[in-house]
């Protein structure tokens, strides 16, 4: 089915801002949840109103701020850089995979829980429906169904599309299943894609080949050395925890961590040893080394996963950049080492998507402390490409709010607004990625 074509919000006609301002002070749709239910009800043609996008409120309560739609104008019209995601299926899916794909836990749970009774699934089934020529809040079985429909190339070109990307950071490390790479996902996304290599991964293979203990750390280098990235990924938070020593660990025990490495059956970096030597590795080449920290899968354990504990290892690292991501449930604790330490940079991703509808509130807390210009998007999307939407939308969303929040409270000016969106939309990632 074809689908016409729909006016961004940033390309309609705009009233005089007097007249704006009294039909935004007018709204009979607001509620305390800060979203303007009139302005984001569907259309009476099922379709998401031309002017959902508009409908953040600048302050908690008030009316329909009119900064709030202009910034959320700009940042729909400023195309992002995801600095950290993966790749998505190629293939259709039936509802117990799909909804599996919505959590990060082995499974969706006992019978009676579904995925969709969550924040994600509410979202999901609000924001992604009429992507795929539905009403919002369609029915969980009527959107597998026109998804299956659709076919995954299509699913995944609507949506990638939707994401207003203009370039991507995959991390391809980690494909449990077969994903789209960085070349199939630029083309989707129509955006430049860029890879981050998983550090992990590289010392595995190499252990996995037999490559002497000695020679271990050299061929490490030389690999990484080889790599067309432009950052580095480290996982020690799944494996060996992030509290991590600044120093450099010594040839003789890397060598010993390596030989320990190559007499596992299948080699899984767990030696702390390891992964200081492969973040050093990454400093070494100049990339900019991303860190999981905090929210993930079941293999997380959240106790080891607050990013104070790196805090040796992250003034080792200075002046090259360290990206610590997704951070919830400590994206507090983020921000404030993003302010004290120079070299750090921090996102929201994978929790924005998660949260839903609360995903503004995750934002807001994230910039309380943490510098403007040191803030990045990403999606941390994976398997399901409505995850790239969701995450894009709701960070637009979200980050507008705060923003024309403080323009109404004089806080900043619309102008600062305007310039702090574009540089945590796509700025920051880009002077520090060089891309």
């Amino acid at each position: 089915m074809s689908r016409p074509a729909r006016r961004r919000a940033s390309e309609e006609p705009r009233a005089p801002n007097r007249a704006r301002a009294r039909a935004s002070s007018a709204c009979p749709g607001t509620r305390g949840s800060g979203i303007c239910s009139t302005l984001l009800a569907p259309g009476r043609s099922g379709r998401t109103a031309g002017t959902a996008r508009r409908g953040i409120v600048g302050r908690p309560g008030g009316g329909c701020g009119e900064e709030a739609g202009e910034v959320l104008e700009f940042l729909e019209a400023s195309p992002l850089v995801d600095h950290h995601c993966h790749g998505v299926l190629d293939r259709g899916l039936g509802r117990e995979a799909f909804e599996e794909s919505l959590t990060e836990a082995e499974t969706t749970g006992p019978p009676g829980v579904s995925m969709f009774d969550t924040q994600v699934g509410f979202a999901l089934r609000r924001w992604c429906p009429p992507v795929l020529d539905l009403d919002a809040h369609a029915e969980p079985d009527a959107y597998l169904a026109r998804r299956a429909e659709l076919g995954a190339a299509e699913v995944n070109r609507r949506f990638l599309g939707a994401a207003g990307l203009a370039a991507l950071c995959v991390d391809t490390g980690y494909r449990p299943r077969a994903l789209l790479g960085p070349p199939e996902l630029g083309r989707l996304a129509g955006a430049h894609a860029h890879e981050i290599v998983r550090l992990e991964t590289v010392a595995e293979q190499v252990a996995a080949q037999g490559v002497d203990a000695a020679r271990f750390a050299d061929e490490v280098r030389s690999r990484l050395d080889a790599r067309d990235a432009v950052g580095a990924k480290s996982i020690a938070a799944y494996r060996a925890g992030l509290e991590l020593s600044g120093e450099r660990p010594a040839a003789a025990e890397v060598a010993a961590a390596a030989g320990r490495l190559m007499r596992q059956e299948a080699p899984r970096v767990r030696d702390e040893v390891l992964h200081r030597f492969l973040v050093f590795c990454a400093v070494d080449a100049g990339l900019p080394v991303q860190f999981h920290v905090g929210y993930g899968d079941v293999d997380a354990d959240l106790r080891r996963g607050d990013p104070l504990l790196l805090i040796e290892l992250l003034r080792a690292m200075d002046p090259v950049p360290a990206m610590l991501l997704h951070n919830y449930p400590f994206h507090r604790h983020a921000g404030y080492l993003a302010q004290v330490l120079p070299n750090v940079y921090v996102d929201a991703g994978l929790a924005t998507h998660n949260l839903g509808h609360r995903a503004p509130a995750l934002i807001a807390e994230l910039l309380e402390l943490a510098p403007f210009g040191k803030v990045l998007y990403s999606s941390d999307a994976f398997a399901l490409a409505e995850l790239y939407h969701l995450g894009a939308l709701l960070f637009r969303h979200g980050l507008a709010g705060f923003l024309a929040r403080g323009v109404d409270d004089g806080a900043w000016t619309a102008g600062d607004a305007e310039r702090v969106a574009g540089l945590i939309a796509s700025g920051n990632a880009r002077r520090v990625y060089g891309i």
